[in-house]
């Protein structure tokens, strides 16, 4: 089982911030650091933080705002190179 869980917004404002990118880059970092099977990933429906999206939470934490460049260097801070790494 997933030791853990990230949420990304699939709410229309989100939709139209970029979250589908957001999304593919998530998924893409998740496949490169051998990731996948200790992140589940998962959508939600509006986190009612429209105007700062698109967000993403990961273990309860929210990040708005999430572009791809900032995505990156989210989980790169917070996941690191392994699920043990959560910081």
């Amino acid at each position: 089982m997933p030791a853990i869980e990230l949420v990304v917004c699939m709410g229309s404002a989100c939709f139209s911030r970029g979250n589908i990118k957001v999304l593919d880059l998530i998924q893409g970092y998740l496949r490169e650091h051998g990731l996948e099977q200790d992140v589940q990933v998962r959508g939600t429906l509006c986190q009612d933080r429209c105007r700062q999206g698109p967000n993403v939470t990961i273990q309860g934490e929210c990040f708005c705002g999430m572009e791809p460049k900032a995505i990156l260097q989210t989980l790169e801070e917070r996941l690191g190179q392994s699920a043990g790494d959560v910081r």
